[in-house]
């Protein structure tokens, strides 16, 4: 099953670049687009983490990743707060037209 284009470009829209085939793999193994763009997140906080979020070379320059992480964290919680609130009204309902007397 591979992703349409109207799902990668969701995808894209919030992971920036991204390997379709990669993303195409997670999502046959995840089943939701969302799960998806969560873990891509995830591991980029994870590889960010995994650095010092600080160095500084005197005079030179410095290169702090402290907000890039609280961004991803806040860009993960969204996506999850969305999710759970959609869940909600995942199942689609006929809607019927009223009777005009």
């Amino acid at each position: 099953m591979s992703l349409t284009d109207a799902e990668y470009a969701y995808l894209r829209s919030e992971l920036g670049d991204a390997d379709r085939t990669d993303l195409e793999a997670r999502h046959l193994r995840l089943s939701s687009l969302q799960a998806v763009a969560v873990e891509v997140l995830r591991e980029r906080k994870a590889t960010l983490v995994s650095d010092p979020l600080n160095v500084t070379v005197q005079g030179v320059a410095t290169v702090n990743n402290a907000e890039n992480v609280k961004a991803l964290e806040r860009q993960i919680a969204t996506i999850e707060e969305v999710t759970l609130n959609e869940s909600a009204y995942a199942t689609p309902v006929s809607l019927r037209r009223r009777r005009s007397r």
